[in-house]
């Protein structure tokens, strides 16, 4: 497997969280590859973990890798005992944070850091990270190279065992495994979710909303769910690491966290794996916001939260980020030749705030332009950038 981009305190314990598949497990192997290793995917492991959760982490011998923690958090209360008592280094994972972030964060505050592990950024796999989106223009090189593969990466996405198959049907077969198992039944079992199609539909709804706000009364009626069921499933997506929202943006004191919001796949790979067909601008949407949210988790970009922006005529910003007092405002277009009709509603925003701003348009070209003081940065830039 490649080297990942993720660094994390090798002298203190963690949690990491991140989707299923995603790497965790390979990552900490390697890097810690004289540790003991349990995995509570087996079913004897959680019998032992339920039954005698002290027995299990003195197993350890005072160093070790527990995996899927999320499916028994009070064994997060072992823990706690092992690192103040013993000074053991344990390093947890969790696929989901489902009823273990609140238990971890009662026990183990101060004690442990946490990381989140997304699947690979894209070029991950190839290097090193080779320069800094925003502020570095990436070589000519570079940007050809990734015109090549963009079309690749944005239909199969980044999991990492979808990165090293070879052939397009092997890693269409991959994902097709991974919907049926990861994407669903995990899903189902872990949340205790009734109705697997009532699942598959809010995945679907889902796709059908990226771009737009989601409304679930009407995404529950398209599910054929109540109201409240359609929430929770879609709140296990949300915290399964799978999906990721945006709130709305609003600046002051008091701003953020509009109740309305949009939502995206943490992958595109997922929007393969259910064979779902998008717009050419969806799938591209998708994949660059994606992209940034796993170098905003990992560390690289500077921002608390992503959110999005709609003003009260009706004009929207794809992306909005505050990092280094600055607000960043992000267009992303499927288009090859931009004007300056594709960046009005950003220097639109930009006129309207009080706060130091920078504008960007992401689009399908291979060279940086600007255009009215927007930076036009092309999306095969993101590759191999942090």
């Amino acid at each position: 497997m490649f080297q990942r981009w993720m660094k994390l305190d090798k002298e203190k314990s963690a949690l990491i969280i991140g989707p299923r598949r995603s790497g965790k497990t390979t990552y900490l192997k390697q890097t810690f590859p004289d540790y003991t290793y349990i995995t509570l995917d087996d079913f004897d492991m959680i019998h032992w973990a339920e039954r005698d959760p002290k027995g299990m982490i003195a197993s350890l011998k005072h160093k070790g890798i527990i995996d899927e923690i999320q499916r028994v958090p009070p064994l997060t209360i072992a823990v706690k005992y092992a690192i103040d008592q013993n000074h053991d280094h344990i390093i947890m994972t969790g696929s989901s944070s489902i009823g273990l972030l609140d238990a971890s964060a009662d026990t183990l505050a101060g004690r442990i850091n946490r990381y989140s592990m997304p699947t690979a950024c894209w070029g991950e796999d190839k290097a090193s990270p080779q320069h800094r989106i925003f502020t570095e223009k990436a070589e000519y090189l570079l940007l050809k190279e990734a015109s090549r593969c963009y079309n690749e990466a944005v239909i199969y996405g980044s999991f990492p065992e979808v990165l090293i198959k070879q052939s397009q049907s092997d890693k269409t077969e991959l994902l097709n495994n991974y919907k049926n198992t990861y994407f669903t039944k995990d899903i189902q079992q872990l949340s205790n979710i009734e109705n697997l199609d009532g699942l598959r539909a809010i995945y679907g709804n889902i796709a059908q909303s990226i771009g737009t706000n989601l409304e679930i009364s009407h995404f529950a009626k398209e599910s054929g769910l109540s109201v409240p069921t359609a929430q929770k499933y879609l709140n296990t997506l949300y915290q399964s690491e799978l999906t990721f929202k945006l709130y709305g943006y609003k600046e002051g004191p008091a701003k953020r966290y509009i109740k309305s919001g949009k939502t995206y796949f943490a992958d595109n790979g997922i929007i393969e794996a259910f064979r779902f067909r998008l717009s050419e601008g969806q799938l591209l949407e998708n994949f660059v916001i994606s992209e940034l949210e796993k170098r905003r988790k990992l560390g690289f970009i500077k921002a608390d939260q992503f959110y999005y922006y709609k003003s009260a005529g009706g004009r929207e910003i794809d992306l909005i980020f505050e990092a280094e007092e600055t607000v960043h405002a992000i267009e992303i277009k499927a288009i090859k030749t931009p004007s300056s009709r594709d960046v009005a509603n950003i220097k639109a925003f930009i006129s309207s705030i009080k706060q130091q701003s920078k504008g960007f348009l992401f689009y399908l070209g291979e060279n940086y332009l600007e255009i009215d003081d927007i930076a036009c940065i092309p999306v095969y830039a993101l590759y191999g950038g942090i």
